[in-house]
């Protein structure tokens, strides 16, 4: 089954033309030009250094004091999900969802958001007395209840267990799902990027070496031919052998 594409808007809710940025004589992008539509979820790959949190940084607007040039429109409603979770250590599990909410019904929000993450009933919770994946559900939470056109993530599961991010797979692709935001997820997980993306991009010296459709079926198998044949175009288009990915993974 190909990605259904009906379920993405016309317009694009990001857009980029020969967006540039740079610390010093240091060129890190180097007109990129990108779309991103509604209930779209890209993922970008990229060596170490090539630019990814830059990108995703210009795309959150927090590079203010990063030289640059170039077209970027962006939603308004953005989040951002980080590798740490970033809670707030003197507030407990609700407040750190709500932080920065208002209206009445900030706090009602909030628990439907936790519930959404599995975890009702720990609102009152301090995060120390959570695991990392469940701070991460936390940061999920936070990031969703305020409904973004424009979702973030940099390398959210970078530092969980792998039996924790398969759990963190499926629960962000039904979030997606459900809420329909456009989806930047930056990752150095071949795997992860055709798992959950509807396309992949590559960023190789300041440019998208390759964009990249994924049309293969949901629920997504590493054992399925496409899978795997993508898997090798990807890993070629970052320079690795995928025989020896296998080995280095293998071990």
């Amino acid at each position: 089954m190909a990605t259904d594409t009906g379920r993405l808007s016309t317009d694009p809710v990001v857009r980029t033309r020969g967006l540039t940025r740079g610390f010093g004589h240091r060129i890190v992008l180097n007109g990129i030009d990108i779309e991103i539509r509604r209930g779209e979820f890209v993922a970008l790959l990229g060596r170490s250094g090539s630019g990814k949190s830059t990108l995703l940084r210009a795309l959150a607007e927090l590079d203010s004091d990063v030289p640059g040039s170039g077209e970027l429109s962006v939603p308004t409603k953005r989040s951002v999900v980080f590798q740490d979770s970033r809670l707030l250590p003197w507030a407990r599990v609700l407040d750190n969802v709500v932080l920065g909410l208002t209206g009445r019904d900030a706090s009602d929000r909030g628990r439907a958001a936790l519930a959404e993450v599995g975890l009702a009933g720990r609102e009152k919770a301090w995060p120390r007395e959570l695991s990392g994946g469940e701070q991460q559900r936390v940061a999920l939470a936070r990031s969703l209840v305020r409904e973004p056109e424009l979702l973030l993530a940099d390398e959210p599961f970078g530092a969980l267990d792998a039996l924790t991010r398969i759990r963190m797979h499926t629960l962000l692709q039904a979030l997606c799902e459900r809420h329909r935001p456009a989806v930047l997820l930056v990752t150095h997980d071949v795997d992860e990027a055709v798992l959950l993306a509807d396309r992949v991009l590559v960023l190789d010296e300041g440019r998208i070496a390759i964009d990249q459709r994924i049309d293969v079926p949901r629920p997504r198998r590493h054992a399925h031919l496409e899978f795997v044949r993508l898997r090798e175009v990807l890993l070629a288009g970052l320079g690795v052998d995928a025989e020896l990915a296998e080995v280095k993974q293998a071990s």
